[in-house]
């Protein structure tokens, strides 16, 4: 039987650690319990935030609406040929998820190791690390429509992927809760060994002939070396978007700064290391109050211990503006503010 509890504090269900409460709250481990809940009109009108992980998400005060936390789970595959195709449940955790495909020798996930969050989550944000995104991996999702009740299954080309985007954080905010997602994976590695530090790091270990589990624990060892760990120390990762500018608007940028770091993006585009930025601001490591950046990584904001979610806010947008004036380049925030 569905419950619904009253005044819950999330605190330990979002990987910040804010102390924000929910004024009500609702657990989900299957698809039918959504049609049992909106079968309520209550909740229809209600505003609600669909919680997984928690782990891009900063609460800036206590959410007067209902709260779902996706627990579904499960795990799923089939085989044909060299292609595997993988579904798993959007309550599953993302890197016990990866860490499966690669135990089986499913290829494809291995540079996402260790992103943290739940599989639901995935397709909405377009997750993405070390040259591969979600989308590269993705084959469908299936989705519960608010409004009529019913599962949808999105193709890759239905949620629209760009830079940390999906259809479901644009034109379809808000209408649709991911219950399971699909994966196109492969029996032949095809690896990724360009982006960061993959290939130093295997040449490190003695490694040229390198495995799934080989490139999985090296970008999880390249990861934790630069990321704090959200059990020891609030955060949610990357707080800003790497940001994208035309070659016109890199050319000044490079000339002042040729040391600046930064990858090709196509199109005539130029991608910007947004944590090489606010380094130069003098932000890396830097304490400000209960909060500050971390620091291996100053892309990374961290709660020191009893940081309200309006501080960390106050402080990304200190940062926001310091990177505008020294660069001309406008930061945008990754992780989902919630008010």
């Amino acid at each position: 039987m569905l419950q619904i509890q009253e005044n819950v504090s999330l605190k330990n269900f979002n990987t910040f650690g804010i102390d924000a409460n929910a004024r009500y709250f609702a657990e989900i481990s299957h698809a039918d319990e959504l049609t049992e809940l909106f079968a309520d009109p209550i909740w229809l009108s209600m505003p609600r935030l669909i919680l997984g992980g928690g782990s891009n998400m900063l609460m800036v005060a206590d959410f007067n609406g209902l709260v779902i936390r996706l627990n579904i789970r499960g795990i799923e595959h089939r085989i044909s040929h060299n292609d595997v195709f993988v579904e798993a449940g959007a309550g599953e955790v993302w890197n016990d998820l990866v860490n499966y495909c690669v135990d089986h020798g499913y290829a494809g996930m291995e540079n996402l190791s260790l992103i943290p969050g739940s599989v639901g989550a995935s397709p909405i944000q377009n997750i993405g690390a070390y040259g591969v995104e979600l989308k590269d991996v993705f084959e469908s999702c299936q989705a519960f429509e608010i409004a009529s009740g019913s599962l949808k299954t999105f193709t890759k080309e239905d949620c629209r992927f760009g830079y940390r985007e999906s259809v479901f954080k644009g034109e379809l905010a808000g209408q649709y809760i991911i219950v399971s997602v699909k994966f196109h994976l492969s029996l032949v590695p095809n690896f990724n060994l360009k982006y960061g530090a993959i290939e130093q790091e295997l040449a490190a270990r003695g490694i040229s002939e390198p495995t799934l589990k080989d490139v999985s624990q090296v970008v999880s060892h390249i990861r934790v070396s630069k990321l704090p760990d959200p059990s020891t120390i609030g955060n949610a990762g990357s707080f800003f978007k790497n940001p994208v500018i035309t070659a016109e608007e890199f050319g000044p940028i490079q000339q002042n700064h040729p040391d600046v770091v930064h990858y090709p993006a196509g199109d005539g585009l130029v991608k910007l290391a947004a944590g090489w930025l606010i380094e130069q601001c003098g932000w890396k490591g830097k304490t400000v109050g209960n909060t500050g950046t971390w620091k291996n990584q100053a892309l990374v904001l961290v709660n020191h211990g009893g940081a309200t979610g309006e501080e960390v806010y106050g402080l990304s947008s200190q940062i926001i503006d310091s990177v505008y004036t020294k660069f001309g380049v406008t930061l945008h925030r990754e992780v989902n503010i919630v008010k």
